[in-house]
């Protein structure tokens, strides 16, 4: 997986995203997102990952406080549904 300079991709990256639109008018036009990459698969470079978008506002959390999903899903009863 690389980006589009050819740097290597890796899930948990911080990235920009351009995404490019046409305009009723007909002007080509970008909207810039910051995200995080995730759920990316190796061997693929097109529509591969997802992206966690961030902004000042998110969350900061005391990661003394939190778990990792596998470790709840784990957790869980074996009968409980699961996502």
């Amino acid at each position: 997986m690389h980006y589009k300079n050819g740097r290597e991709a890796k899930n948990g990256d911080k990235v920009v995203l351009i995404q490019q639109y046409k305009g009723q008018d007909g002007v080509t036009r970008g909207a810039p997102m910051i995200g995080i990459l995730y759920d990316a698969v190796a061997g693929q470079d097109y529509c591969n990952g997802k992206l966690a978008a961030i902004s000042p506002s998110d969350p900061m959390p005391n990661l003394k406080e939190c778990m990792h999903l596998d470790d709840v899903i784990a957790a869980l009863p074996a009968d409980a549904p699961k996502a």
